[in-house]
């Protein structure tokens, strides 16, 4: 009998298969004492184990590229986190086998963060990953992950680590499920950029029995438990159509009356370049830097480094307009050599631009690289601070723009609900803001944007967020400069309409979504999407918002 469950959709498509459910968990190792002339064997084994983990994911990373390898890069570093290892050889030195000591040294770490007010959750799964990861290999048992499958299916886990997730087979996973994560979560994201239709947050999806089949749309958040042939029919005509819709919409992103809406891609990295080009990608609204600081936790890279990996992004395109985010290191991206080891709420510490102020050599190194890089190209350089929060911020990075000879237009990121309020006074100081809807959704919420339990307020339809995005681009627009959105929120092709109907001038996005955005954009009038816009801001839940629009759109 055909049942309906909802989840979060965080990746366009429909998938229909048999379920193959996640390997389970590595077994808790048993707590035996050994004895002490066996501890720096037992030390020496763990270190060993850590070594190979840590080797294992940073190649998992070398294959995956782009956004998937800077996750996986981030994750080898946390494999190898020398309070972590300090404090397993603690626990080896007074009688615990390896296996043992690693056990509860991450189970004492992963109750450290919970106590912490779970600001840094989202990286629980992330260190349950690499804590099963050491201890199989100390006991020498396989790996649980990937089910090992000839036929295509659909994969249901409880949460997806990076390591599995970046290297799922398109061919054989048709989709997958989750009962944790958020739409902004790794595995989520990694999905976008993939193409697999992914639906995450939706409890009790576990319980959906091995081998059933069900059908998952990635875009409405639907699972179709044992669907009807009718049902397949209809999601299926629906996909074909959304194909179709696809391949006839080419070319600059617009709105049906010809109102300009450049398409923009996310990239992580050279290796996100060739996705974007195909996907006819304008330019580039986000370039993350920290793939290449997160190579060598302990030192930045050097100025000749970042010149040659910038430059690659750069050449891409050729008179196109490339947005470049300065390194956003602290919070979920801890750098050795930058960021504090002991903030008790690190996402509300020293990050993003707060820690390049206080290393300003890191800054200057930086900037210097992105001048050098584009000498001689004819692309629109744009260089941006995250988390800028006032006026002060914004002119202390354009101070140091200016400082390094850098011939591009400096931005600030509106990622805080301050500097949204405040839009106008920030841009007497820079040339334009761009919208991280992610962090922007996680600071007005208080909601951390990894935690699938807080879900519903990292909705980017959330109308309290839409309003500090209208806020936002008001602001943009008295003052003559631009405002774009640069986090997840672009992706939804409806939200994209209704992010232009409140003044947006620019989408970023992951490539995967850029087909679907412009197909979508170009059904609209410039003014349906206003007033699909206003009929959101209307509301009083994401639900409601979302609703509102699509009524608006669909003329009803």
């Amino acid at each position: 009998m055909e049942t309906t469950l909802r989840g979060v959709g965080v990746s366009h498509g429909v998938a229909i298969g048999e379920v193959r459910h996640m390997g389970t968990a590595v077994l808790e190792p048993p707590a035996k004492q050994i004895p002490a002339e066996d501890a720096e064997r037992e030390q020496g084994r763990a270190r060993k184990a850590v070594e190979a983990v840590a080797a294992d994911l940073m190649a998992r990373g070398n294959l995956a590229g782009g956004e998937a390898q800077a996750v996986l890069e981030a994750q080898a570093m946390m494999a190898q986190d020398p309070e972590l290892m300090a404090d397993v050889d603690r626990r080896i030195a007074v009688g615990s086998t390896a296996e043992r000591a690693v056990y509860d040294a991450f189970a004492s770490y992963r109750a450290l963060l919970a106590g912490a007010g779970e600001y840094l959750a989202g990286r629980v799964a992330d260190l349950d990953d690499v804590r099963n990861r050491i201890v199989a290999r100390l006991l020498g048992v396989p790996m649980p992950g990937v089910p090992d499958s000839d036929e295509p299916y659909v994969l249901i886990a409880r949460d997806l680590a990076p390591a599995d997730t970046a290297l799922l087979d398109p061919t054989l996973v048709l989709g997958f499920v989750t009962e944790e994560g958020g739409p902004t979560s790794h595995s989520a994201i990694l999905a976008r950029a993939l193409g697999v239709p992914a639906v995450v947050a939706l409890p009790g999806a576990g319980e959906v029995a091995e081998g059933t089949v069900i059908a998952v749309d990635g875009s409405t958040g639907e699972i179709f438990v044992e669907p009807s042939a009718e049902k397949r029919a209809q999601l299926e005509a629906a996909a074909a159509e959304r194909k179709a819709s696809l391949s006839a919409s080419t070319g600059p992103g617009a709105t049906s009356d010809g109102h300009k809406v450049p398409l923009l891609a996310n990239v992580g990295g050279p290796a996100d370049v060739p996705a974007a080009v195909e996907a006819g990608a304008e330019g580039v609204g986000l370039f993350r830097t920290e793939f290449l600081f997160l190579d060598d936790s302990k030192q930045a890279p050097s100025e000749e480094k970042q010149v040659e990996a910038y430059r690659q992004v750069l050449e891409a395109f050729p008179e196109g307009r490339v947005v470049v985010r300065v390194l956003d290191a602290g919070a979920d991206k801890p750098l050795e050599f930058l960021t504090p080891a002991d903030e008790p709420n690190p996402a509300l510490g020293v990050r993003g631009l707060r820690t390049l102020l206080d290393h300003p050599d890191v800054l200057r190194t930086q900037l210097t690289a992105l001048a050098k890089a584009a000498e001689g190209l004819p692309v629109y350089l744009e260089v941006m601070a995250p988390m800028v929060a006032d006026r002060i911020d914004a002119k202390a990075f354009a101070d140091a723009c200016r400082a390094a000879g850098l011939k591009a237009k400096f931005g600030a990121m509106v990622e805080i609900p301050s500097a949204a309020l405040r839009a106008r006074s920030i841009l007497q100081e820079v040339e334009f803001l761009s919208l991280g809807t992610n962090d922007l959704a996680q600071y007005t919420f208080a909601a951390d944007r990894q935690v699938g339990a807080v879900s519903r307020l990292q909705d980017p339809w959330q109308p309290a967020l839409l309003d500090l995005v209208a806020v936002s681009a008001e602001a943009a627009k008295a003052e003559g400069k631009s405002c774009g959105v640069c986090g997840e929120a672009a992706s939804d092709p409806l939200l994209a309409c209704v992010l232009t109907g409140l003044g947006v001038t620019s989408l970023s996005m992951g490539a995967a979504s850029i087909p679907y955005v412009r197909a979508t954009l170009a059904k609209y009038t410039l003014a349906q999407c206003e007033r699909a816009a206003a009929a959101a801001r209307a509301t009083d839940t994401a639900d409601e918002a979302r609703t509102a629009a699509q009524a608006v759109l669909s003329g009803e």
